[in-house]
């Protein structure tokens, strides 16, 4: 199954789900009251979007309260946003958007070290590795 795209507000509550969970509706807008502001509601709301997406699975605890777990690692979710923004901003071409983010990033030199090393190691990994 495929994670789907979610909006910027549903992460933030899937943050707080992957850090913790499962968690009522009331404990996710317990954590989520000091950096956004939100209501219970609106907390409810979005949840209900996230399992009616498939991103997060309703149960019910021991004492019949709702309780919410994310479908997906967070891992899966990254992956498949990062896939969506590829295809959406560059067509599916890496090589611009890495392009983009070294000419308009200040990387310091441990990051532009770090990038060379992953691509040294995607070099070797690929098999379409040049003559």
């Amino acid at each position: 199954m495929k994670a789907p795209n979610i909006s910027e507000a549903e992460w933030t509550v899937m943050e707080t789900l992957w850090e913790r969970a499962p968690q009522t509706a009331s404990e996710v807008a317990k954590s989520l009251q000091h950096s956004t502001g939100w209501a219970v509601n609106t907390v409810r709301t979005m949840l209900s979007r996230l399992v009616e997406k498939g991103a997060v699975v309703a149960d019910e605890s021991e004492s019949g309260v709702r309780v919410f777990s994310p479908v997906f690692e967070r891992d899966a979710m990254v992956r498949a946003e990062s896939e969506s923004f590829l295809n959406r901003v560059f067509q599916g071409a890496a090589q611009p958007l890495l392009v983009h983010f070294a000419t308009q990033s200040n990387l310091s030199i441990e990051e532009i070290d770090q990038l060379k090393q992953l691509l040294d190691e995607s070099v070797k990994k690929s098999p379409r590795r040049r003559s």
